[in-house]
């Protein structure tokens, strides 16, 4: 089995010129943990924010600013700001023997797929393997 086989296809993305607050609203509303950040100017891949990344920085902000700075901290700070840049890519042939052991190793909860212009296509999650050991349970128990 490949990438391909059990990617998201066109997950949400944010611009690097959004805020916290843009992402945290954005998060909420699509109901996802992991966005892909792209380049306002060119819209390839260049970082991922996750929802864990995006609570440690919303509870710094808390415990540094206080409550009524908050919302304000949030507006102004910017994705590029808080976002992991990883080096880590997929292509949609790679195979998931190799993804899921990359991501056992580095306790990864999501990995971008890109085409060969560094464009976000897809992206894997723990929840597509998850969804795939239940396809593949499901299966075997029908045997």
């Amino acid at each position: 089995m490949k990438v391909c086989d059990i990617m998201t296809h066109k997950p949400v993305c944010i611009s690097d010129e959004a805020s916290l607050k843009d992402a945290h609203q954005l998060m909420q509303s699509r109901n996802v943990r992991h966005l892909p950040v792209i380049s306002e100017t060119n819209g390839q891949f260049i970082g991922m924010l996750t929802h864990k990344k995006m609570i440690a920085s919303v509870l710094s902000m808390l415990n540094k600013y206080g409550k009524g700075a908050l919302d304000r901290k949030e507006r102004y700070t910017p994705i590029a700001e808080v976002m992991e840049t990883q080096e880590q890519k997929l292509g949609l042939d790679e195979p998931l023997t190799i993804v899921v052991q990359y991501f056992i190793d580095n306790k990864l909860g999501c990995l971008p797929v890109v085409d060969d212009q560094n464009k976000v296509i897809g992206i894997v999650t723990s929840s597509d393997f998850v969804k795939l050991c239940q396809r593949l349970l499901l299966t075997q128990k029908s045997l």
